[in-house]
């Protein structure tokens, strides 16, 4: 086994038992999180950001910001945000920044009228630092971190190591739940998002969470495991991570990973010359294979009430009313108040508040498509254009980036159904601006 191999699996194990200890010592939770960030800090300026080490810490910090919520280790409720800004500052001081990226900085300024707009409107009783920042601080992390990405030149051996670098906490985060919760089996009474198999969470964010979890692994499978030691163990994690992102029973993350796996894998058979495309066609039955291993042995495990979930059905076999679980007044909600307001918007933050009035329902959105329409209007509908059509050209000039394409993929279905609660759709979706190049290694000649 090579060094780095060997490496990789230390990690792996490392953070089997970091999983452990977390579950065993909570508290450990809180000194993990200032762990995380301290060394982050000390890892970018001591390597003076040469090798792209804000973007490794990101990577980190996005795939273990989950574990720290469900542990009660944050020290702050949008720590995940705020650590990735901090990095990304760090990586534009000693890296510089894209001179290109006018259409980010548009996208931030356009983001102001609406804060502007809260701070006049919002109800004295509203607590508006918290409003606005938990609203706000998703689309701003995403504007930092573009700003970073935009065409910066990152090589394909780097990017498999961010792939690396968000895997590792998703390693402690599923140890997590097995130990949380043994046996499915005993948990599962219904077709509702289960908190029980959730780690006693959030099932959507957990969901989401573990579909990145199906995707990463999957990427390490094909892209980063010459070994067969390392082919066994990184399968193995992606059947692992369907298996627990199937039992959360919040259905958005497994399918956000199947749309970004059969991107993938698209984007690598038409870029394959002829003699690669059978492989890749038998990589795609294989992995139809183990899906459905995957899918009935979570059948089994749930006594069949996964099939009701997907079929959207309750136990008892009834179809429900709601196909997105109620989310669709929301979403009706939101787009009334862009229809009403189709300038300016409501305000950050406002949206609550709005339909708390006119409804009586108290939530909050989740989706952040509808809550950018509501709250900034016009100016939240360019926003969006850019957010979803830059990439889409940037790729047709790098086509190297052969992730990009899955990674936008995964912001815009996760910010349908969990708005952008975690770091991880505004990072990630960052990643898909990267221009990627490869290292050709220098032919060798016998004399």
């Amino acid at each position: 086994m090579k060094k780095e191999e060997l490496s990789y699996v230390k990690l792996i194990l490392f953070h089997v038992f970091l999983g452990a200890l977390v579950f065993a010592l909570p508290f450990v939770s809180k000194i993990y999180t200032f762990v995380i960030f301290s060394f982050g800090v000390y890892y970018i300026v001591k390597k003076g950001n040469k090798n792209s080490e804000a973007l490794i810490m990101s990577a980190y910090v996005v795939s273990v910001e989950v574990l720290l919520r469900m542990t009660d280790g944050m020290i702050l409720n949008e720590f995940g945000k705020y650590s990735i800004l901090i990095f990304m500052f760090l990586g534009m001081i000693y890296s510089g920044l894209s001179k290109n990226a006018l259409l980010y900085w548009l996208f931030l300024v356009l983001l102001i009228p609406g804060v502007i707009l809260a701070l006049i409107s919002l109800n004295f009783e509203t607590d508006i630092r918290k409003a606005i920042a938990f609203n706000i601080s998703g689309p701003v992390c995403l504007g930092i971190s573009s700003i970073y990405c935009y065409q910066r030149k990152v090589s394909f051996d780097r990017l498999k190591g961010i792939i690396t670098a968000f895997s590792l906490p998703l390693v402690a985060i599923v140890v997590y739940l097995f130990l949380y919760t043994p046996s499915v089996k005993d948990v599962v009474t219904g077709t509702q998002s289960n908190f029980e198999t959730s780690g006693g969470f959030g099932p959507n964010q957990v969901s989401t969470i573990l579909g990145l979890g199906i995707f990463i692994f999957f990427a390490q499978l094909l892209l980063n495991s010459k070994s067969r030691l390392l082919q066994i163990l990184n399968g193995g994690f992606v059947m692992v991570f369907a298996f627990r992102g199937l039992v959360t029973f919040s259905r958005g993350g497994v399918m956000t990973a199947v749309a970004m796996i059969f991107l993938l894998m698209a984007v690598l058979y038409f870029q394959a010359n002829f003699k690669t495309k059978p492989k890749i066609g038998l990589i795609i039955i294989l992995s139809f294979v183990a899906g459905l291993g995957v899918w009935g042995y979570s059948s089994l495990q749930t006594g069949g009430l996964i099939n009701k979930r997907y079929a959207n059905q309750d136990a008892r076999g009834r179809e429900k009313k709601s196909q997105l679980s109620g989310r669709e007044t929301l979403i009706e909600s939101e787009l009334q108040m862009f229809w009403n307001n189709p300038i300016f918007g409501v305000g950050v933050g406002r949206n609550k508040e709005i339909r708390k009035k006119e409804t009586g329902i108290v939530a909050a959105s989740h989706n952040e498509i509808t809550r950018m329409l509501a709250e900034h209007g016009s100016l939240g509908l360019i926003d969006l254009m850019i957010l979803f059509f830059t990439p889409l050209f940037l790729f047709i000039n790098n086509r190297q980036n052969i992730l990009a394409l899955s990674f936008v993929a995964f912001w815009l279905l996760t910010i349908n159904h969990a708005a952008m609660r975690l770091a991880a759709p505004a990072f990630v979706y960052a990643l898909s601006l990267l221009k990627i190049y490869i290292v050709e290694k220098p032919a060798l000649h016998r004399e």
